[in-house]
């Protein structure tokens, strides 16, 4: 569609619902839609294995953000996946024709416009698909992460959409079915916060929220760096690749966060949102520092002491617990 502008984001799921609400009129940015479906988390899965190795997430589960928009801008959206690809690239064809711009589930290691050194087997990075090249048949497509609005080949989508493994996409595309509407800030924003501070703090199970940093502080610390430092570097390797490289991370989705206060502190007229949103940026930079950290240590730069880079987690741990109580009280 001619009329559909692209912004760049630093996340893809907040940012493709950002740039989909703009487009159905409501100017929504991208950390309030982040921080209004409430996605800011952490979690330690031992259970579910990224390249073999545990899944570290610093955000709620892929769709969290898209599904949680809905109740607070009264908007419904469509989804829908598919056994047969042939059927799902018929339907975006469909969708497309009818003038719809369309959310989509990928590969990001079989999307050819991204860099080389950037395309790896991550199956729940999100893009939107506004229209089709005439000509070549080349998808037209909104990628949150780059510059500009970008092609690709009708074979390469399929196979990022149809990608097997962990996460698999199975075809998912999305789209509203409703105008969103905006909403009573005085009622949503709170909510939403609360929710935050609840996924954080009381989580039931111990892998979640703040706990769940603990117990993988607990697991690096028992890492045998002497007798097995290959398995220990593969082991914090993941940890740095799940907080930098998929998604925003860590640090980065602190930042967003942090955003999405300063905003809320306007919106509310609540200044002491705005002093917490300083502190959030505060632990953000902390997470980064443990990627530094973590980083020289496997490149050989500092000795491996998996003990040091544990301390730091619960020192983080301690700074979020403290942030999210004070968090619930300003709220």
């Amino acid at each position: 569609m001619s009329d559909f502008q692209h912004s760049q984001a630093s996340h893809c799921e907040s940012g493709v619902m950002s740039a989909m609400l703009r487009h159905h009129g409501l100017p929504l940015s991208e950390p309030m839609a982040f921080g209004l479906s409430s996605a800011l988390s952490f979690a330690y899965l031992p259970i579910v294995k990224i390249n073999g190795l545990p899944l570290v997430g610093y955000r709620m589960p892929p769709r969290f953000i898209i599904k949680g928009l809905q109740k607070p801008l009264g908007l419904t959206m469509r989804f829908e996946t598919f056994r047969d690809p042939a059927r799902g690239a018929a339907r975006l064809n469909e969708l497309l024709d009818a003038g719809r711009i369309v959310g989509l589930q990928t590969s990001v290691f079989w999307l050819p416009y991204l860099p080389q050194d950037l395309r790896f087997h991550f199956n729940a990075h999100n893009v939107l698909a506004y229209g089709r090249d005439a000509g070549s048949g080349d998808y037209l497509l909104s990628d949150p992460v780059a510059e500009t609005a970008v092609r690709c080949a009708p074979a390469d989508l399929q196979r990022a959409r149809f990608a097997k493994g962990v996460l698999a996409p199975r075809g998912l595309l999305y789209y509203p079915l409703s105008q969103p509407q905006a909403p009573d800030w005085q009622k949503v924003l709170p909510a939403a916060i609360k929710k935050t501070t609840r996924i954080m703090l009381d989580a039931p199970l111990p892998i979640i929220g703040v706990r769940g940093i603990r117990r993988l502080a607990k697991a690096i610390e028992g890492l045998d760096a002497e007798r097995e430092a290959a398995r220990s570097k593969l082991f914090i390797g993941q940890v740095v690749r799940m907080q930098e490289e998929i998604g925003t991370g860590g640090g980065g989705f602190r930042f967003i966060y942090a955003s999405f206060l300063q905003e809320a502190a306007a919106l509310l007229g609540r200044p002491a949102l705005d002093e917490l949103s300083e502190k959030l940026v505060d632990i953000g930079d902390e997470w980064r520092e443990f990627a530094l950290a973590t980083a020289r240590q496997i490149r050989g730069r500092d000795p491996l002491a998996p003990a040091r880079l544990a301390d730091k987690l619960r020192l983080i741990a301690d700074r979020e617990q403290a942030f999210f109580g004070d968090l619930r009280r300003a709220a």
